[in-house]
């Protein structure tokens, strides 16, 4: 109820008009003859003088989204005597300011709520364990934490209660609560459970990323678009023909009330609410999905786009090494892998890291080892079960066993020996994201001419992951100014570029628009790109596109409809068929429709709905068809 007043009383013209029309009604059945004309064309004048002045301010600050036609109607029905028709044409004015914020609040209340559940407190716990609320600006990396039911995750932390259960679909868009263990991350902005949980931060509120979402978001608020100044200047056109068919029709037909009749009609309302509304319900849309556009304008750059360029290391692939194969000579993989993990769990180099949670992920055990000697950037070497075992590179495993094991194309990655004789070999790659390959094809079929591959790796391995994930275009072994040369000279624009780390920022600044795959990217990129997905799955640019596409198109589709309306109504009262009053109920009923109809951006269309199913339908398939060896990772 609190929330209806506020809104009513934010637009005190609408109520005043509709008080003028009660006492003008009052005064037409029971007062003096020529009261109501008095009273009611008073007002409509100092709506008209109200209506004036912003347009002034509006001129003033650059904006061509005039009202003119508005202030003529009113100002040409209070002089032929239709003064119940100027009223209707204020309530047009004022209503429609109130319908716009209505419509807009509920386009972006997506936006608007991540603003709102933004954790403002923190409990603190003490050494004897005890809560204690501080603001959560004040909590910093070390703190420990509570985090009681269904509250949110205030900072960024890693969980320290044995096991919780979080919904995190503010930031990620998954629907399904997710469970965690101890020692995970927690971001930030996730609502817990339904149990109390303990974390420690790892960042302070202002480098967590909820806060960074709430950031993005706020500056995304605040924009407007090219597209709406494009809709804007449109109505300057529109009234120019607009008051010369005015004129025209009077002086063909000798009546000065073709003016009004005319005017009534003609307000270019539908060409400046409808774009605004649509684009915020686009922006509002894409935050559902995880994916947050920090300009209005950036949708229809995306929309355009006829060039993507991305990144390979942790945007095209995962971005670490995994053990994609285990060959083994003289034992099973899984004893050689148990093996080369009993060893390898005493090294921090990022190879060792994935022998061992390969081991680990297959469920096997892996044991202690003794006598571990680590040479670096070379191997490990140690006794597991009274056997000897070396793991490394090739040359590394000669030197310490005399016998140089077999190659394989020079796709090795780690060698290992066991007893002085050589056992077998694990493949280590970065591995292709599943969902890469349905990314590119819906890609093209949104309309995107060219998908290029810009990374500092090797010709070799740049060739292999292009073709595997079906890209037109490879670039190899750049350095970051070449990255943003080759976006610079990109024949087809517009040129979207995608990337995660420190040194795609220069490039995703250049691009006409930046995405940084935000869930893992280093917060320079975010903070250069105009788009942050802040879910870890690639398929969301090609979403970004998609909605992209539709925003424009539902705001032009918004605006046609306006326009065509406006214009059908004119020549009707041109023609003297159309009665001022029945014209302005009417031109009110054509605001509604447009804005209506730009609301249908917050929702996907059936051909944009088919075209998810079938990336569905290409991601399935790319994880369960063969897949060419992968580009090897090695140890030096």
């Amino acid at each position: 109820m609190r929330t209806f007043v506020g809104r009513v009383l934010a637009h005190p013209l609408v109520l005043a008009t509709l008080a003028v029309a009660a006492v003008g009604g009052l005064l037409e059945a029971t007062g003096p003859a020529g009261a109501a004309r008095w009273v009611v064309s008073a007002f409509a004048v100092v709506v008209a003088l109200v209506q004036a002045r912003g347009m002034v301010d509006d001129l003033r600050a650059g904006n061509h989204g005039i009202d003119l036609l508005a202030v003529t109607a009113i100002v040409s029905t209070v002089a032929v005597g239709e003064y119940w028709a100027a009223l209707v044409v204020c309530l047009m004015l004022t209503g429609g300011e109130a319908l716009e914020d209505y419509a807009a609040g509920r386009a972006k209340r997506e936006l608007t709520g991540l603003l709102q559940n933004a954790p403002r407190t923190a409990h603190r716990l003490g050494p004897d364990g005890q809560p204690t609320d501080v603001p959560v600006e004040d909590v910093v990396v070390g703190d420990r934490l509570l985090v009681r039911p269904f509250e949110a995750v205030p900072v960024d932390g890693l969980l320290e209660s044995p096991d919780a259960t979080l919904d995190e679909s503010s930031l990620t868009g998954e629907s399904l609560p997710v469970d965690h263990a101890r020692g995970d991350a927690l971001l930030s902005g996730s609502v817990n459970g339904g149990e109390a949980i303990e974390l420690r931060a790892t960042a302070a509120a202002a480098d967590s990323q909820y806060q960074r979402i709430v950031a993005l978001v706020r500056e995304a608020q605040d924009s407007k678009a090219p597209f709406v100044r494009l809709a804007d200047r449109v109505a300057v056109p529109f009234t120019i023909g607009a008051l010369a068919l005015a004129v025209g029709a009077w002086l063909v037909s000798g009546d000065p009330s073709r003016i009004a009749e005319v005017l009534v009609v003609a307000t270019p309302c539908p060409l400046i609410i409808a774009a605004p509304v649509a684009f915020m319900a686009g922006m509002s849309r894409s935050a559902r999905a995880g994916i947050i556009v920090k300009s209005s304008g950036t949708l229809e750059q995306l929309a355009r786009a006829r060039t993507v360029a991305f990144d390979k290391t942790g945007t095209l692939t995962h971005g670490e090494p995994r053990v994609t194969e285990v060959h083994a000579e003289g034992m099973t993989p899984a004893e050689l892998l148990v093996l080369a993990a009993a060893v390898e769990q005493y090294s921090s180099h990022p190879l060792a890291d994935a022998v061992v949670d390969r081991a680990r992920q297959d469920g096997l055990v892996v044991p202690a080892a003794e006598d571990v000697v680590e040479v670096p950037a070379h191997g490990m070497r140690g006794t597991v079960g009274g056997r000897v075992v070396v793991v490394g590179s090739a040359r590394y495993v000669a030197r310490e066993t005399g016998v140089a094991p077999p190659q394989a194309d020079g796709v090795t990655g780690v060698h290992v020996a066991v007893d002085g004789r050589p056992a077998g070999r694990l493949t280590l790659a970065d591995e292709l994201r599943p969902e890469t390959r349905a990314t590119m094809a819906a890609l093209h079929r949104a309309g995107v001419g060219t998908v290029m591959m810009l990374t500092g790796d090797g010709a070799q391995v740049a060739r292999r992951v292009a073709a595997e994930a079906g890209i037109d275009d490879v670039r190899a072994e750049l350095l970051p100014q070449d990255k943003v040369d080759a976006i610079r000279t990109a024949p087809r624009r517009p040129v979207m570029m995608v990337g995660d780390g420190v040194n795609d920022a220069p490039v995703l600044a250049a691009a006409d628009v930046g995405i940084a795959m935000g869930a893992r990217g280093a917060s320079a990129a975010s903070e250069s790109a105009d788009v942050v997905v802040t879910v870890d799955d690639l398929s969301r640019v090609a979403r970004a596109v998609q909605i992209g596409d539709r925003t424009l198109r539902v705001a032009w589709q918004a605006i046609g409809i306006g326009v065509v309306l406006s214009v059908g109504l004119m020549l009707v009262a041109a023609a003297g068929a159309l009665p001022a009053l029945a014209g302005a109920w009417l031109q009110e009923a054509v605001d509604l429709t447009t804005i209506l109809w730009a609301l249908l951006a917050v929702r996907p269309s059936r051909s944009e709905r088919a075209a998810t199913a079938r990336m569905t339908t290409d991601l399935a398939r790319s994880a369960t068809a063969p897949r060419r060896p992968p580009a090897p990772t090695r140890r030096a």
